[in-house]
């Protein structure tokens, strides 16, 4: 299928891409569950207390068992008493099981969110860039030029190195390749931009 490519004067063109990915039926369903999945493990948790099994100190029974009047107890180290061992506390992220996404999911639920993106003209295609932008100025000019103020962009290694300095400093604007996005970046951003390299790239990647 044939969609629109732009360069920086504003210029259509068309470009050649897969159907597979830029024009797949949206399954909200697994969107829904990729998203779960990649946000429950992006969380980190470090919470973790000692056990009484993890606190250091003696051992030794704390007093006799028997002829003392008081409660029997064997180990300072139980939870009932303070410096003990936490009872039932957090375990630390081992504990916490990551959920698995194979690569069908992955590449399913990205052609989706891009043909989702493609359907409600949030998706634009440039040609690669051919000069550096060294200011971030000039970026700016061009993120109001096309409207990409909150955008995630996808581009090719020539292309990155070219525009990556004078956009890293953009509120709202991510810049990224097609070997490191996830369809929770494609939600966070409004707009999905590439360029006609990075369509080239992404196509061999889940073709």
């Amino acid at each position: 299928m044939k969609i629109d490519k732009l360069n920086l004067d504003g210029k259509k063109d068309s470009i050649n891409v897969s159907e597979i990915i830029f024009s797949a039926k949206v399954n909200n369903k697994l969107v829904s569950n990729v998203l779960y999945k990649t946000n429950a493990n992006y969380k980190g948790r470090h919470a973790k207390t000692k056990q009484q099994n993890e606190v250091s100190g003696p051992t030794s029974k704390i007093y006799a068992q028997k002829g003392t009047g008081n409660a029997r107890h064997a180990s300072r180290k139980a939870p009932i008493f303070v410096g003990g061992g936490v009872a039932h506390g957090p375990k630390g992220e081992l504990a916490y099981k990551k959920r698995k996404l194979n690569k069908n999911e992955k590449k399913m639920s990205v052609a989706s969110l891009i043909s989702e993106k493609k359907k409600n003209n949030n998706l634009v295609i440039f040609s690669d860039f051919k000069s550096e932008i060294k200011k971030t100025k000039e970026m700016n000019v061009i993120i109001k030029k096309f409207e990409l103020s909150n955008s995630l962009i996808i581009l090719d290694k020539s292309s990155k190195d070219k525009i990556e300095k004078a956009t890293r400093n953009i509120p709202n604007i991510k810049i990224t390749d097609a070997n490191h996005f996830s369809a929770f970046d494609i939600v966070k951003f409004k707009k999905i931009v590439f360029t006609e390299s990075s369509v080239k790239e992404l196509e061999k990647r889940y073709l």
